[in-house]
């Protein structure tokens, strides 16, 4: 191991100075010649996935500390994709950026030996990975877990399903008495949502690629094995940083596609084509979107969740979670790369069993022969955009029908809500990319609507925002270039017809080239006026959805 980076903090008669005030805080002379261990926790009261982190950090600190380390605590930011819903989605991409600076920041002041990231939901855990590759310091993660299901008449139900719920009770198929029952108590725990949204795509993720402690990624967020893992990630630590091992012995660039492989394998969020590309992009590696379309040509659909099948990550964990998926895909993945448990891939799955069932699937019979994720291209979308196959019926894989256009989520709710979207139509919504609204919203709402109201196989939704991995139906986003940019998702007007081929990845508006030129030539696009603080600046150096639109 090379020298400690604190011991530069804390020796001799210039370390007299912090070693004075962390001893305002109860440490002693003999603390400053361990491993110090920043704790990056993103607990906060606002939302049920980082609710419990606080308690859960009590027992990594116990683990630091009987190890031989020095805990030290810190917060970042931990917004919640589901409260933001609307206009309080602006704020919710460019955290990711804030939440990976606060923490460069925060470790490179405290000169940190290693660090534990805890954290849960859908822009923290890849905030924290992206500050993980910049700084390459030994890390581990431990994430917060799933919520508990509510089991309602024999049906596992989870937070997708109140989406679903309110496009039911709007359309009159459910009663105000059932949907009041499904809001009430649908999140019955804390906990990440327990579909396989952006959140527990990430967290089981980061459990593929090796960065946490078998099962962390599916284990309940309840669960008191959830606890002692908690205690055996922060003795870990230690060791890790012993041993200098460091995140760029972990996330390679083989393992960042076993990373995409695995997330194609699950069907899981269309938001990793963002944080995936981030992610790389820290560490000098160049992933685009395109790279997650050549290889869910060769990458089987081995297992989906809700809202895409039945199943949840509680049904995921019972047959064994990620490390049982990874045993099942290993042969197109590279199994030699260490983890954190100081043992390659192939070490830690090598004792799993390799049990059919019905939730994960074998490579020789899968779900699909493509993976989860999509990027279809054509006049509409030159750059790409991304669907999410997985959740698209058999009937919409291909669709023609006319346009209806808003230029923003408020217009299209607004449509949905007065009954003035048909069989056949193509919503398109634009000025949503990460310039133009700016923070590229996701329209989870629109999209779980459409489905609660019946329209989800005969209605696409296509956009320059995201969605979640919550979401089901033909709803293609990430449209690059973005209206704000001058694409043609700018042009499109009322009747235009929209051509969709996901299976041969076309996009297209029925118009000329000619036609597409014109309009683009009267096209004049405003900024909005109002913007002020971190989105401003954000507004105006981010890059496309398909370098991962970050300000990096």
């Amino acid at each position: 191991m090379e020298a400690r980076r604190s011991s530069k903090l804390f020796d001799g008669v210039a370390g007299a100075y912090p070693r004075s005030l962390y001893k305002s805080m109860g440490f002693q002379d003999r603390d400053f010649s361990k491993p110090l261990i920043g704790i990056v926790n993103s607990w906060a009261e606002t939302n049920p996935g980082h609710y419990h982190l606080r308690e859960l950090s009590k027992y990594v600190k116990n683990g630091i500390w009987v190890n031989g380390g020095i805990p030290v605590e810190f917060n970042t930011i931990a917004p919640c994709d589901g409260i933001a819903q609307g206009k309080g989605m602006h704020s919710i991409l460019p955290s990711r950026d804030i939440i990976c600076a606060s923490i460069e920041l925060m470790v490179e002041a405290n000169q940190f030996d290693g660090l534990v990231m805890l954290c849960s939901c859908d822009k923290i855990v890849p905030g924290m990975l992206m500050a993980a590759a910049s700084l390459d310091l030994p890390t581990i993660f431990v994430t917060g877990g799933p919520m508990e299901p509510f089991n309602h008449n024999g049906t596992d139900l989870i937070l997708s399903d109140v989406k679903e719920a309110m496009g039911q009770y709007k359309a009159g198929l459910i009663s105000e008495e059932e949907f009041q029952l499904i809001e009430d108590n649908t999140c019955q725990t804390c906990g990440a949502c327990g579909m396989m949204g952006t959140a527990n795509t990430m967290g089981t993720a980061v459990e593929a690629v090796g960065l946490s402690l078998p099962g962390c990624g599916t284990i309940s967020a309840v669960a008191s094995s959830r606890l002692r893992l908690a205690r055996m990630s922060g003795e870990r630590i230690v060791d890790m940083v012993r041993e200098d091992l460091r995140i760029s012995k972990i996330l390679t660039k083989e393992n960042l596609i076993n990373m995409i492989k695995y997330v194609l394998a699950i069907g899981g969020s269309s938001n990793a084509v963002l944080h995936i590309p981030a992610i790389a992009k820290q560490l000098g590696i160049d992933l685009a979107m395109d790279v997650f379309d050549e290889l869910s040509s060769t990458t089987p659909l081995l297992a989906k969740f809700k809202p895409a099948s039945p199943y949840t990550l509680k049904d995921f964990h019972q047959v064994g979670g990620v490390q049982a998926l990874l045993k099942v895909l290993s042969p197109l993945l590279v199994t030699d790369i260490i983890t954190v448990t100081g043992k390659t891939i192939a070490e830690n799955i090598k004792d799993v069993p390799l049990v059919e069932n019905e939730i994960i699937y074998s490579m020789d019979k899968p779900l699909a022969k493509e993976g989860g994720i999509a990027v279809l291209k054509g006049n509409l979308a030159p750059l790409g955009a991304v669907v999410k196959q997985s959740g698209v019926s058999e009937k919409m894989m291909v669709h023609r029908g006319p346009a209806k256009v808003a230029n923003s989520e408020e217009e299209v709710r607004d449509m949905l809500m007065e009954g003035r979207v048909k069989e056949r139509d193509v919503l398109v919504i634009r000025y949503e990319g990460p310039k133009g609204g700016p923070g590229m919203r996701e329209l989870s709402i629109p999209a779980a609507l459409l489905v609660g109201m019946g329209l989800g196989d005969s209605v696409a939704l296509i956009t320059d925002g995201r969605f979640s991995g919550a979401t089901r139906g033909p709803c293609i986003g990430y449209v690059t270039p973005e209206a704000a940019d001058g694409g043609p998702l700018a042009i499109v007007e009322d009747g235009d017809i929209v051509y969709i081929d996901i299976p041969n990845r076309v996009i297209n508006i029925e118009i000329s080239d000619e036609e597409i030129e014109n309009r683009l030539k009267n096209w004049t696009y405003q900024p909005k006026d109002n913007l002020k603080g971190f989105l401003k600046i954000y507004h105006k150096y981010v890059t496309s959805a398909r370098e991962g639109a970050t300000i990096y």
